[in-house]
């Protein structure tokens, strides 16, 4: 038997180290369930029936859905971990198209290439979580190409 307490106190470790100091609490409330794979290792977090996040097997990390973003994004003070696009991009990545580079207009510095990002307008409005292309800097130097793989956009969830 596995103890859901050990499992949210590591899910909870993970976000700190992915997302910052305080968190995993606010991602991961005392109400969540898990999903584990075959092997016995955390796969899927929900709560009230709806899925926050997946543990990537390959690297350990965590994935996030549209719900679990929203968590993180009210819990995150701007800029950390936000991708602002253009306002003519808006529609494509709310129903879950890529954000390309040249529609980025701000971005936080310390994003790296496979950080889990949060798509935002430039009233700060969540519009899609996804994992970074390209790292901060880049996002903005480019002209051409991907920014963000988006996972799923506020249309789409």
């Amino acid at each position: 038997m596995i103890s859901s307490h050990g499992s949210l106190r590591r899910v909870r470790r993970i976000a700190e180290f992915q997302f910052g100091r305080g968190s995993g609490e606010a991602l991961f409330p005392e109400t969540c369930t898990f999903q584990y794979s075959t092997s016995k290792r955390i796969r899927y977090i929900s709560d009230g029936g709806k899925r926050l996040a997946t543990v990537r097997a390959q690297d350990g990390r965590l994935t996030l859905s549209y719900d679990g973003a929203e968590r993180i994004h009210a819990f995150s003070a701007p800029p950390v971990g936000r991708v602002i696009l253009h306002p003519e991009a808006v529609p494509f990545v709310l129903a879950g198209k890529n954000a390309m580079a040249k529609h980025v207009i701000g971005v936080d510095p310390d994003i790296r290439a496979e950080d889990e990002v949060f798509v935002v307008d430039e009233e700060d409005t969540l519009l899609a979580t996804g994992m970074a292309v390209l790292s901060g800097s880049e996002m903005l130097e480019f002209k051409y190409g991907g920014a963000v793989k988006v996972r799923q956009g506020r249309d789409k969830r």
